[in-house]
């Protein structure tokens, strides 16, 4: 989990450990995919942020990813970062229940699970749509997200 302070929104100070997804803010396949984890983070565990945004940015720049970007969700845990299929494992790990079980489809050979992801990823605008810009969060959980 992220240890660092990180300055929200209207002046909120994250000071709890969190896991930090950063993803395409412009993608409405991303953006469904965040409000999927949001509704299923029970305990709270996830804080987001646009890989676009000024967090976004400052980590890819610090921890020179920016190769990764904006094909890859990069889920931030325990000061490790995961990428493509990795990252959504580890997520629907954290979620637990039913989701928590598809955490064994991470013994599928990483190249296997990585190319059905950079499929998905590659058409991701083309199937889906994108965003002029990215959205802004309903006000309920706009603390969640990093900026």
């Amino acid at each position: 989990m992220i240890r660092s302070v990180v300055h929200l929104k209207k002046s909120h100070t994250l000071k709890k450990n969190y896991n930090i997804i950063l993803f395409d803010g412009v993608c409405h396949l991303c953006h469904g995919a965040v409000r999927f984890i949001l509704k299923r983070d029970l305990n709270d565990r996830f804080r987001f942020a646009p890989i676009q945004s000024s967090f976004g940015r400052m980590y890819l720049k610090a921890h020179q990813t920016d190769k990764l970007i904006p094909d890859s969700i990069i889920l931030l845990e325990n000061d490790q970062y995961y990428d493509k299929s990795t990252a959504i494992f580890r997520i629907l790990k954290e979620l637990g229940g039913f989701w928590g079980t598809l955490y064994y489809l991470i013994n599928i050979p990483r190249p296997i699970r990585d190319f059905l992801y950079d499929l998905v990823a590659h058409h991701r605008y083309r199937i889906f749509g994108r965003y002029e810009r990215c959205p802004v969060p309903n006000p309920e959980w706009e603390n969640r997200f990093l900026h």
